[in-house]
């Protein structure tokens, strides 16, 4: 199967931000340490709605600007790219935000969902949403300020205070231009079961659109939350790490063994090429455990591939499996 550009169809947009069209409405999550420029690349040529950049500290922009900059990476045919930053200061925010605007990414995302103790403890991330002012005060400053549409990312809440329909009122009161909603608490992180019903709740407190989040495993669960929460489009998260192919609307039993291959080893170049030989292998094995799991090979045989030094011999060693086959 090749991979095609899917933006800029001869359609019509499936909804706007701000006055970005947004011809999709599956699109990859931003996940720190996944969702990096040789993955999100290949996302978003399968389908992916839009780009968004692992998250960046307004803290790292602002003082270590230049080891930063590889997060933004992104390639025309990618757009709409969205640049996701996370921090508690709200000066700060402004100022890193007008920073990474000269590298002109489409739209402009606060993180206000990271369940992450080093993250939500410090303010930052899930830690916003336990302060609703300083969260207006944030959207009021930098979509005054910004060319550039601004959006949040957030959960539920904290268990002791599910106020995500307060926040993304705050969030459109204040300028913001979408809102995306996981629908779990922070405490939950990423486990038990997510509250479609409460993204729901969000999308009819708002006029903004609503990106829904949260257990979307399968091609086919796109088109449920839709129906179910309402939400303009769908974030999928660790559901595409090894089966970029969900945003082709494609379930994995229709991943075939060749397609795989072609496409373990584009994203290994891809890698390779971004990051450096031995930098770019070690950072590719955690996709490969999943990209190799989906075609259910025995324990022995991944863990012989994964464990090889060089990208040269690792697709060796893959190849040498699937040629047994034949």
């Amino acid at each position: 199967m090749e991979m095609t550009e899917n933006h800029g169809e001869s359609r019509s947009p499936h909804f706007f931000i701000g006055t970005i069209p947004i011809y999709g409405d599956a699109l990859l999550a931003p996940m720190d340490g996944f969702s990096d420029w040789p993955f999100r690349s290949l996302c978003s040529a399968l389908g992916s709605a839009m780009s968004y950049t692992e998250f960046v500290s307004s803290g790292g922009i602002t003082h270590v600007f230049e080891r930063m900059l590889p997060r933004f990476t992104y390639e025309e045919a990618e757009r709409p790219v969205v640049f996701q930053i996370y921090g508690d200061d709200p000066d700060e925010l402004l100022k890193a935000a007008l920073r990474v605007q000269k590298l002109s990414p489409d739209i402009i995302d606060i993180n206000m969902g990271c369940p992450a103790k080093t993250v939500a403890t410090r303010g930052a991330g899930a830690g916003l949403m336990r302060t609703p002012l300083k969260v207006a005060h944030i959207f009021r400053k930098l979509s005054a300020a910004l060319k550039v549409p601004l959006t949040g990312k957030i959960r539920l809440g904290w268990e002791d205070c599910r106020n995500s329909v307060l926040i993304a009122r705050i969030v459109e009161e204040n300028g913001g231009a979408a809102i995306a909603v996981h629908g779990r608490t922070k405490e939950q992180g990423y486990s038990g079961q997510a509250d479609w019903d409460a993204i729901a709740e969000v999308k009819a407190a708002v006029k903004i659109p609503v990106i829904g989040n949260g257990d979307v495993k399968l091609a086919g669960d796109i088109d449920r939350m839709k129906s179910t929460t309402g939400c303009e489009a769908v974030m999928i998260g660790r559901a595409a790490v090894g089966n970029p192919w969900i945003f082709s609307r494609l379930e994995r039993a229709q991943v075939t063994t060749e397609m795989l291959r072609q496409m373990v080893r584009r994203h290994l170049d891809r890698s390779v090429s971004f990051y450096g030989e031995q930098k770019g292998l070690i950072l590719f094995r955690k996709h490969a455990m999943q990209y190799l799991k989906l075609q259910h090979l025995p324990r022995a045989v991944r863990t012989k591939i994964i464990l090889q030094e060089t990208p040269q011999d690792f697709m060796l060693q893959l190849e040498k499996y699937y040629d047994s086959l034949n």
